[in-house]
């Protein structure tokens, strides 16, 4: 099969007479694929009830004549005017009480009864009429959902909350018990005094604001299903999916995978940042890993500079190429941008796009075709199971860890990315898992600060069973309600780290440096149950040990590893257990990543590199 090739395309902002030359540059670019309607609502429906679908039909017909397959969007990105206006409970509210105006995008509460209602409307007016299109082979529900508006805290959203703590704890005595309410005199009589953690004196409920985002995260979840589920009712069967944005803070993508038929994402690292390959390599992964065996899109990416930052630099020439196929190469069989043709108006007007303003005599516009035709003759294989080493990402852990009055601030997401980076720089194949496994298969598993434990079981059984684990500190600290068990800490994993956590502290500078390198911000105190220490902070104290359990071993780190020591521990325990790179022995920023028998090697360096004799140019790959 081919790998989809396209991009965002917008025609509802050009008059009619531009379409057929889009879809004719389209083809002469290589593009098989165009992701149509994202932002149309206001076009297909410019009142309640009222749905003009001749421009569309135009367009779709006029792409597919090209050659040009359909991703077609619902549209419920973002609302028209025309309904803010008349269903004001549409728009949300933040922390401080203040409405979020229309005027940009995303203006709508994800709980909000009406936006349900209209939304669901236009869904199935667009899926009656086109799920038998033969260019419509897929269906793109929303875009980036909560990108802008995951948290509400209006009283209707209150409302939301209220109902989906009554489902989770049954009873309010229940859930006193999980957010510890005698404390500050919080206890609740009525699920009906419980708001959203709202701007307040001090710092809020810890429990409750986690509740809050897994509640948030689920209301998104819910709008991803609706949507869903009216497609297949109308009888739709191409698949669905709904582009997601990496390691995007505020959505439990876990949650969302089953709900897709593949996945797919949108990926903008800095062209400035000579390391934002490593960040988009993570990203990768976890797309890949989502959904294991299953190849993902590439959704959206920048052809050159967006617009969106303080300062925008431009991708140098060849870089756009060495990204795309650092996604191929990590599993994605769509690579698509946002977007088409450069907008004339509005807040993207300096975003680039496949087809600039200068139009088809510019570097992009030649670029984006030369990517074209590469891509059409290339098939890759399905990806497969061929890293060794996985690497766990809890979105809760991040919730949780992500609020005030810690011993020292962690953050949850760094930590996992820099895990990450460590192992992509030796360019070895990194996996991404939920805490639950399943395991089998990996020779390592690391797990960063896993600060909530829900089942520890699936972990000591994989050591049990002859796996390698390696835990830093702030792992098996609290319940999944961030809540202290009786007797302290590492109540679930001790007995396989062979250690007991006794208490944490804040650390500077040389406290939380150790034989093997500095670590960052925090160090543990520890009571050894049968450990052996393999380093020593400067005062003696222990800081990594290691702890045979069942045919495995478990190596726990009392402190949060700096870049130096991740890559240090990286290379100890790849040594010992035999974990190979895809590629040994190649420059540094020249990755190396597998995908079944097709080995892709890219030169993110702005030089050209050696690699066994053969010159490789700056920005340039090659397929093995």
């Amino acid at each position: 099969m081919a790998i989809f090739y396209g991009g965002d395309y917008n025609p509802e902002q050009w008059p009619a007479e531009v379409w057929r030359e889009d879809v004719e540059l389209m083809r002469r670019a290589g593009v098989n694929l165009a992701t149509v309607g994202v932002f149309s609502w206001a076009r297909i429906q410019p009142d309640e009830g009222v749905f003009d679908f001749a421009w569309l039909d135009e367009v779709i017909d006029l792409l597919h004549a090209g050659g040009v397959a359909v991703d077609l969007a619902t549209a419920t990105a973002s609302t028209p005017p025309w309904a803010t206006a008349r269903y004001p409970a549409i728009l949300t509210t933040n922390r401080d009480g203040a409405t979020r105006w229309p005027g940009s995008r995303q203006h709508y509460a994800p709980t909000s009864p009406d936006y349900r209602r209209l939304a669901s409307d236009l869904v199935r007016a667009i899926v009656e009429r086109y799920k038998d299109h033969p260019a419509v082979v897929m269906w793109h529900i929303n875009n980036e959902l909560g990108c802008h508006t995951t948290y509400d805290y209006s009283d209707q959203a209150a409302g939301a909350f209220r109902d989906w703590l009554r489902a989770k704890y049954g009873d309010i005595d229940g859930l006193n018990r999980a957010w510890g309410t005698m404390f500050w005199s919080q206890r609740y009589t009525d699920f009906e005094q419980i708001v959203p953690p709202r701007l307040a004196p001090a710092a809020v409920n810890p429990t409750g604001q986690l509740d809050f985002r897994r509640f948030s995260s689920d209301m998104l979840l819910e709008l991803l299903r609706m949507e869903k589920q009216i497609i297949r009712g109308a009888g739709a069967t191409q698949p669905i999916t709904t582009n997601m944005m990496g390691a995007f803070p505020n959505a439990d993508y876990w949650s969302w995978a089953d709900e897709l038929d593949f996945i797919a994402d949108d990926s903008y690292p800095d062209p400035r940042d000579p390391l934002s390959f490593r960040q988009a390599a993570f990203a990768r992964d976890l797309m890949r890993s989502l959904k294991p065996g299953t190849p993902w899109v590439l959704m959206e990416q920048a052809p050159n500079q967006v617009n969106w930052r303080p300062n925008n630099a431009v991708k140098a020439p060849g870089q756009m190429a060495a990204l795309s196929m650092q996604a191929v190469g990590r599993g994605a069989d769509g690579v698509l941008f946002f977007q088409w043709r450069q907008a004339a108006r509005g807040s993207e007007k300096f975003h680039s796009a496949m087809l600039p303003h200068a139009g088809p005599d510019t570097r992009t516009y030649r670029e984006v075709a030369e990517l074209g035709a590469a891509l059409s003759t290339l098939s890759p294989p399905p990806p497969g199971r061929d890293a060794k080493v996985a690497i766990i990402l809890d979105w809760s852990c991040h919730w949780a860890l992500d609020q005030p009055n810690h011993p020292a601030r962690v953050n949850y997401l760094n930590q996992v990315q820099g895990w990450h980076a460590a192992f992509h720089a030796q360019n070895i194949q990194v996996d991404i898992a939920r805490t639950e496994g399943p395991f089998d298969g990996y020779d390592l598993v690391v797990a960063p600060s896993l600060y909530l434990m829900r089942d520890a079981t699936p972990l000591v059984r994989y050591v049990e069973d002859g796996g390698c684990l390696l835990t830093t500190a702030y792992t098996d600290v609290a319940d999944e309600n961030d809540g202290f068990l009786p007797g302290g800490f590492t109540q679930r994993l001790g007995g396989a780290l062979g250690l007991t956590v006794t208490d944490f502290a804040g650390a500077q500078g040389d406290e939380a440096r150790y034989d093997d390198g500095a670590g960052e911000h925090l160090r543990e105190e520890l009571r050894l149950d049968g450990a052996t220490v393999l380093a020593t902070f400067a005062d003696g104290a222990p800081a990594l040990t290691r702890n045979g359990h069942g045919r495995g071993s478990a190596w726990h780190v009392a402190t949060l590893p700096g870049a130096d020591a991740r890559t240090a521990l990286v290379t100890r325990l790849a040594g010992e257990l035999g974990i190979a790179p895809v590629v040994a022995d190649l420059p540094p920023n020249v990755e190396a990543c597998a995908r079944g028998g097709l080995i892709t090697i890219i030169n993110h360096n702005p030089s050209a590199v050696k690699i066994g004799g053969e010159e490789l140019g700056p920005y340039a790959y090659k397929l093995m």
